[in-house]
């Protein structure tokens, strides 16, 4: 049974968890306020479901999953997960992160940033252009007319396998963008996000991206 570490237990976070708990995974979920409130969360979650700080979740999961605004990335701990795949769900909004130079000068992807504060993991991009109350509800099994695509980028082979693996498991077909210099394509304002779209859609929508 695989333990996911999940960092960040807003709408995202606690879906995932709810998510990943109904498929058999073992999950410690964090936030920055600490563990004391997600006493009803973890409750509600069940007995494959605790609680921890986040330097908890990050060295407990097999798997972590970051999921915080980006302004928190850089309080991601690093030790802890190296060597880890590390699933990174992180728009930006500059309204409510500030300015970030290397995003608006299109010099930077948000997962970038998070790969380059993790040197030692391997970072992927999952998860971070479906509304949270999709998640859970528009996934179909493999095989369905129309199926949901997602998308994913890594520079790690491993972790962008396992991104496709999971999003299988949640009833999604995978669009692998290829390098986090690429998964931009991905992120906001572009033609791929927050948009039900089957696997050739997504495609197109990724073609279509402009920088």
């Amino acid at each position: 049974m695989t333990t996911v570490g999940i960092i960040g237990a807003g709408h995202i976070g606690s879906t995932l968890a709810r998510g990943l708990v109904d498929r058999g995974y073992t999950v410690v979920i964090s936030n920055s306020r600490g563990p004391e409130t997600l006493t009803a969360l973890v409750d509600d979650l069940g007995e494959n479901a605790s609680a921890g700080t986040v330097t908890d979740a990050a060295a407990s999961g097999d798997v972590v999953i970051v999921t915080v605004p980006l302004r928190a990335y850089q309080e991601v701990p690093v030790a802890p997960l190296a060597g880890k795949i590390v699933l990174d769900t992180n728009n930006y909004y500059w309204e409510r992160d500030g300015r970030i130079a290397e995003l608006d000068e299109k010099q930077a992807t948000t997962t970038g940033l998070l790969q380059a504060h993790l040197p030692a993991a391997k970072v992927a991009k999952a998860f971070n252009h479906i509304g949270s109350g999709e998640i859970l509800t528009t996934g179909s099994p493999a095989g369905t007319p129309d199926r949901r695509a997602l998308a994913t980028a890594s520079d790690h082979p491993d972790a962008a396998a396992f991104v496709t693996e999971l999003y299988d498991e949640f009833g999604f077909d995978t669009v692998d963008i290829g390098s986090v210099d690429e998964s931009w394509r991905v992120e906001r304002d572009q033609p791929a996000y927050v948009t039900r779209q089957t696997r050739a859609e997504l495609e197109q929508n990724l073609a279509r991206a402009t920088r």
